[in-house]
């Protein structure tokens, strides 16, 4: 297994019990040796020492990423990677984005969402998950209340007579989005995922995949060649479908012992059949390098057969349908019509992340889990590090790896690809993977609170 040096920012989030149904609340545990010894904990200055010295193997590598390195176990957050790796932050302002009955309330909704997807990185401190093995799987639900506003999406516009209705009994209902996400590819590390809430008849899916490469001062991280985004797709809405890209990220600070992450760079979010595109413009870092987190946008009707616009300034003022601004981790802000933010005699706020934090997720009982399921598999590395035997936890960790390089050594023997059971392929189809018969029992296991699968016919580690 490898270990990419790109590091994830963000906290590990706990879960808590839904009072619906069972769940595992606590991380993953498995019998640890008693006679284990306790080793001291490194402080975030040691470990940021001991990466960096690492790191400093691979300057000028293209993509750390895909090179084969292992990282010592008290580098690593006890989180699988595949848990920690989710766009569900805030689930309420997914299931909320086809509540308007405007085109244009339903991309301000896609972008309510956009902004809650990562609230980890904004409440938390940059953390490095465990790497996925081959075939490795997780799944878990939310139930939330379905409570996001009302979006404004013109001058005098109301509620409709069906939107007020259904933010009227928001507050009493609960609403589940179901997760799957499974490591399709070791050699480029790619996973695929799959959101469902058929409750309100909407659908996400995309692969993960990054490429990093260290500068010497910095961690670049853009995404990989087979991610393509994340694709919603509003079921209620006649299929309407919305593709967002992921901008590029840097990790500083390592050489002040002070992590921070920082976005500076352009990402779209469009929807072909309404003929709605947003263009997100990251800024860079403000005057004597303390960044501002600062975001400006513009939402504008496109002509899908001639997609050419993708600065912010090539866009004119007869298409634009309303502007972005604020900071993405504190409060974003949007008006209504073609003229400047800043002259706009009505600035609404589209998302506030101050009082936000991720809401739990509820996984299957441990004993209802596969062996290659996240928190099952990587249980006894992960309550090593819990208990602070990182000796332990490393050799546990390396053992895994191992037995990943052995499956496939006997899968090349035996001349045999390895492919995936919940997803119909390794990175196809392109941008947007689709579910196997394997993968939609999942789903509709989780919905109704039955975990029991069938266990894999082969395991990739």
């Amino acid at each position: 297994m490898t270990e990419p040096a790109a590091i994830k920012p963000g906290a590990a989030i706990e879960t808590s019990p839904a009072p619906s149904m069972p769940s595992s609340t606590d991380p993953s545990r498995a019998s640890t040796p008693a006679n284990a010894t306790m080793e001291k904990v490194p402080d975030d200055t040691s470990k940021l020492r001991t990466f960096l010295s690492i790191l400093r193997r691979f300057m000028g590598v293209a993509d750390i990423a895909a090179v084969r390195f292992s990282l010592p176990a008290q580098l690593l957050e006890p989180t699988p990677n595949l848990e920690y790796w989710n766009y569900l932050d805030r689930p309420e302002t997914f299931i909320s984005i086809g509540d308007s009955e405007e085109p244009l309330g339903r991309m301000l909704g896609t972008l309510r969402f956009w902004f809650t997807k990562d609230l980890k990185y904004v409440k938390g401190k940059p953390c490095k998950p465990y790497n996925s093995t081959l075939g490795e799987f997780f799944r878990c639900i939310w139930e939330v209340e379905d409570t996001a506003p009302y979006i404004k999406h013109s001058t005098s516009s109301e509620p409709s007579s069906s939107a007020a209705s259904t933010n009227s009994t928001k507050s009493s209902k609960c609403v589940k989005v179901s997760y799957l996400t499974e490591q399709t590819s070791h050699h480029p590390p790619v996973s695929a995922f799959y959101v469902d809430c058929p409750e309100k008849g909407i659908i996400a899916r995309g692969y993960d995949q990054l490429s990093a490469k260290f500068t010497g001062t910095s961690i670049r991280v853009i995404p990989g060649a087979h991610n393509l985004g994340i694709f919603i797709e509003l079921q209620n809405w006649g299929g309407e479908q919305y593709q967002l890209t992921h901008p590029a990220a840097h990790l500083g600070g390592l050489l002040r012992g002070s992590l921070s992450v920082s976005v500076t760079d352009t990402c779209y979010v469009t929807c072909a059949k309404t003929k709605i595109k947003v263009i997100l413009q990251y800024l860079e870092e403000g005057w004597l390098g303390k960044t501002q987190n600062r975001v400006e946008g513009v939402v504008f009707t496109y002509d899908p057969e001639n997609d050419t616009k993708t600065k912010i300034k090539e866009v004119p003022d007869k298409d634009v349908l309303c502007r972005i601004e604020g900071c993405w981790q504190n409060k974003v802000y949007y008006s209504l019509g073609s003229q400047p933010f800043a002259k706009s005699p009505e600035k609404i706020l589209l998302v506030d992340l101050n009082p936000l934090f991720p809401v739990p997720k509820f996984v299957p009982p441990m004993e209802e889990q596969l062996p290659n399921e996240s928190r099952k598999f990587w249980a006894g590395v992960t309550e090593a590090i819990i208990n602070k035997q990182y000796g332990l936890a490393t050799q546990l960790k390396q053992e895994l790896e191992e037995r990943q390089r052995e499956k496939a050594a006997d899968r090349k023997s035996r001349n045999s690809e390895w492919q995936p059971r919940f997803f119909t392929g390794v990175v196809t189809p392109v941008g947007k993977p689709d579910l196997t018969k394997d993968g939609e029992e999942v789903l509709r296991g989780l919905h109704m609170n039955q975990f029991q699968l069938v266990p894999n016919k082969e395991l990739g580690a």
